[in-house]
């Protein structure tokens, strides 16, 4: 999951996939400018956050945001 600091949908993200028992890695887009690149290329250059890459694809946002 590509977030960014502070960012709320990012904290609902992270909430809605505990209850969902799921497991992930973060990945900071403003801390490491590959992973900036890496978040641009799977949100098809929106950079929203949270984009959230897993097996059955890549999901943009979260409820209720972009």
């Amino acid at each position: 999951m590509y977030v960014k600091p502070g960012c709320p949908y990012c904290q609902q993200a992270r909430e809605g996939l505990s209850a969902d028992g799921l497991e992930w890695d973060e990945r900071d887009a403003t801390a490491d400018p590959g992973w900036r690149a890496e978040l641009m290329e799977h949100s098809r250059g929106s950079g929203v956050v949270p984009t959230i890459v897993g097996p059955d694809g890549v999901t943009i946002g979260w409820k209720g945001n972009g």
